[in-house]
């Protein structure tokens, strides 16, 4: 069972494309054998929730909470790290903001 704030590497595929690729995600919750998520880049350029690489990433990336959506839990490789308990929060505040 998936918790929120674990950090994720599951299989994706992009709305644009048909193609599947592995790439890192913030669980946000699960539900009935589905994940919601928010991808995770290293393009520190854009908006998002920093996740630094003192936090646990790779690299210094950014939580795109733009950019969230479903898959499987079949789909997840591994758990990477969780996130800090202020990092929780930030992120709910960040996603309570867009929804308001």
């Amino acid at each position: 069972m998936h918790k929120f704030g674990e950090v994720i590497l599951a299989e994706v595929q992009y709305t644009d494309t048909f193609e599947v690729k592995t790439r890192p995600a913030l669980v946000l919750f699960e539900e009935f054998g589905n994940l919601v998520v928010a991808g995770i880049t290293t393009n520190i350029e854009m908006k998002g929730v920093p996740l630094l690489k003192k936090e646990g990433a790779i690299k210094d990336s950014v939580i795109k909470l733009n950019y969230i959506f479903t898959i499987s839990e079949k789909m997840v490789k591994k758990v990477l790290f969780s996130i800090s308990n202020e990092k929780k929060q930030l992120v709910k505040n960040e996603l309570l903001k867009r929804i308001n």
